[in-house]
């Protein structure tokens, strides 16, 4: 759980309560993929209002990410900085960490986390989230205590990140009391809410029974949605399954193109690779056929 994690949160998610509290033709325009309507939108809302901070955030998002306008992040920076400056917790959220990467601007740690604690003070989950894991990499006691009260914020606010990382504090016992049962809690639900990494721990949980009642077959499905994903742990163990036929059905094929799934992102498996020696050329065939599907290959 590294500082460097922060860049793989979804910033989109922040954007969720602007729309739900304030639904309007941009951000439902935004919502449906329509970005170059969202774009026209937000900036005809400016145009009559020139303290829209929802609409200048949106703007930034659009450039931030490249929809319906190109990539500039140094656009992203100045709506999200304007926005900022009327109080938007979402822009802060966004410059937090745009100032922590050194996109759109100079690269300036101590402002980053300055903007992820206003956003954070004004109730933005991902913005919890993100200064939770930057506390966490301080050692201090203290740090680690306000990150586990962030991490729990961002929870119950569904941010599946944010419960895959408080289940492992959980699991680990780290600021808090070691608890298989909550980390399993927590790793079941970042999996609802679309954890590949949660999904593989609570599979985890479930082949061993820890924390929760033991499923082979359970954790054999987990596994097989984190590995659809393209997960190389859960293709890995979702390989070895198949192969001894535990939680699922024995079948080396399926195991085998998995395994090089698994392989191609760099996860070696000595044992997999010699418990596919005796694969027929027909087989190793029908293994790469799947692979190709698999990567959407035609």
């Amino acid at each position: 759980m590294r500082a460097s994690l922060i860049g793989g949160v979804l910033l989109l998610a922040s954007l969720a309560g602007v729309r739900a509290a304030q639904p309007d033709l941009a951000y439902g325009a935004y919502q449906r993929g329509h970005y170059l309507t969202a774009f026209r939108e937000a900036t005809l809302r400016i145009e009559k209002n020139k303290n829209d901070a929802p609409a200048m955030t949106l703007l930034g998002e659009l450039y931030n990410q490249g929809l319906g306008v190109g990539l500039d992040a140094k656009k992203a920076a100045e709506w999200y900085q304007i926005a900022a400056r009327l109080g938007d917790a979402n822009a802060l959220s966004s410059l937090g960490l745009m100032a922590l990467d050194g996109r759109g601007m100079p690269k300036n740690p101590a402002q980053g986390k300055a903007w992820l604690e206003e956003a954070a003070a004004k109730g933005n989950p991902v913005a919890s989230h993100n200064l939770a894991l930057l506390l966490l990499t301080s050692g201090s006691d203290m740090d680690m205590e306000q990150a586990v009260e962030l991490l729990r914020k961002a929870a119950d606010a569904e941010i599946p990140d944010a419960q895959h990382a408080l289940g492992v504090l959980y699991l680990k016992g780290r600021g808090v009391a070691k608890d298989a049962s909550e980390a399993a809690r927590l790793f079941e639900r970042a999996a609802k809410n679309g954890s590949s990494v949660g999904e593989v721990e609570y599979a985890i949980l479930l082949f061993n029974g820890e924390g929760v009642t033991a499923s082979e077959s359970q954790a054999a499905r987990y596994f097989r949605r984190a590995a659809a994903k393209g997960n190389a742990i859960a293709q890995n163990r979702l390989a070895r399954l198949l192969v001894v036929g535990r939680g699922v059905p024995a079948n080396k094929v399926d195991a085998a193109a998995w395994h090089i799934l698994a392989a191609a992102q760099g996860l070696a498996d000595p044992w997999l690779d010699n418990a596919f020696k005796e694969l027929t050329a027909e087989e190793r065939t029908r293994a790469e056929r799947l692979v190709a599907q698999r990567l959407g290959v035609r």
